[in-house]
């Protein structure tokens, strides 16, 4: 694959290729809509991602151009830029804007991506794409930005150049990601441990719904206002910053203060997953995968009653999944409302699993699901 693309970034630009860098994607295995209420979360990389070649060029210019789209861009080195419209570049645009932005001296490129990850699945692909630019840069002209440093400017990226509100998880997974481990990440704090994550006999299925996702944005919005509220009620007796300082029996003991029952549903999600992820680590530590299964299946059934994120075809993969003998844990992961679920299914089972719930799907919801088998993969690299 990496020869056609060197080959096609040669017709394109009229010279050869450089470098070559890699970002993956991210699931996120455990500890779902957590990362804005203060607590722990599990994710990793993936085996699938973003691949970027990239040469200099002598004209002082940027020329962005896609294997996966068919919009084109070029702009001269300029000491600020400003998105234009929804295209694929505004995401490497907005990198760039951060390294002049903070006077970080750059020359002109071209730059040829390609990606492999579905695109609006909740896999990270925009994460993907901003650290990749981000790493390459970092590395082509020795800004001596750290790793944490792409982390903060990549998120950066996304909640103020292109106007999306979320989380560091993302950036951070696709950033500092482990092959065969999982990161347990203290989203307030930063800190994080890497936890290895033996998946033994099995690999990590990705079921993507395939069902557009268009309700995401607004709900997630709601979400967010619904725990900022939790976390107000709670704060007139608990000294608190945010919902996941608490564990399950401390909310026990106070969610009487939460008047609201769909609010305290909310926060009832949110403290009991934070503590999941817990457990979740101690399994993996342990290697006890049937566990972690378990807690997987919690996960999402919480998701499902308590959060309300979910939805028919999420649930469909999932309740298919508990009935599946290779199967040792399965839920949604990311937003919800559509994108993917993730499974851990035994390797020699994987063949039949995904003819199987191809089938059942499609007979449920009335079109086809697409499943990807993957390993745990390793964080940006340069290839």
């Amino acid at each position: 694959m990496l020869n056609n693309l060197k080959q096609t970034f040669s017709k394109q630009f009229g010279q050869e290729c450089q470098r070559t860098f890699f970002a993956p994607g991210r699931v996120n295995l455990i500890g779902e809509h957590i990362d804005y209420n203060g607590g722990l979360v599990m994710p990793c990389a993936v085996t699938y991602g973003t691949y970027l070649l990239t040469a200099p060029n002598k004209d002082g210019i940027f020329r962005f151009s896609s294997v996966n789209f068919p919009e084109t861009y070029e702009t001269p080195v300029l000491p600020e830029y400003s998105k234009t419209g929804k295209e694929w570049f505004n995401y490497p645009l907005g990198v760039i804007h951060n390294f002049v932005a903070d006077k970080k001296e750059v020359q002109g490129l071209d730059l040829l991506f390609y990606g492999d990850l579905p695109i609006g699945a909740g896999l990270s692909s925009s994460a993907s794409l901003e650290v990749v630019i981000a790493y390459a840069l970092n590395t082509i002209f020795k800004t001596g930005y750290s790793k944490l440093d792409l982390v903060k400017l990549t998120k950066r990226v996304e909640n103020e150049f292109i106007g999306v509100n979320s989380g560091i998880m993302d950036q951070f997974a696709v950033t500092f990601g482990e092959k065969n481990k999982a990161l347990k990440l203290d989203c307030e704090s930063l800190e994080y441990q890497a936890v290895e994550c033996d998946l033994a006999d099995n690999l990590l299925a990705i079921i993507n719904t395939n069902k557009p996702r268009k309700l995401a944005e607004s709900k997630y919005n709601e979400r967010v206002s619904e725990c900022a509220q939790a976390l107000e009620a709670l704060q007139t007796e608990l000294s608190i910053d945010n919902l996941c300082d608490i564990n399950t029996q401390t909310f026990e003991a106070h969610k009487h203060l939460i008047k609201d029952p769909t609010v305290q549903k909310r926060a009832q999600h949110v403290i009991e997953e934070n503590d999941r992820v817990q457990l979740a680590a101690s399994a993996l530590a342990a290697h006890k995968l049937d566990e972690f299964g378990r807690l997987m299946f919690a996960s999402h059934d919480s998701l499902q009653s308590l959060y309300e994120v979910s939805g028919i075809e999420l649930d469909t993969i999932v309740a298919f999944c508990k009935t599946y003998s290779g199967v040792t844990g399965a839920r949604m992961t990311g937003a919800g409302f559509g994108g993917c679920a993730i499974a851990l299914v035994k390797k020699d089972k994987f063949e039949d699993f995904s003819k199987s719930i191809t089938d059942h799907y499609s007979n449920t919801i009335g079109y086809a699901p697409s499943v990807y088998s993957s390993e745990i993969g390793t964080g940006v690299v340069e290839l």
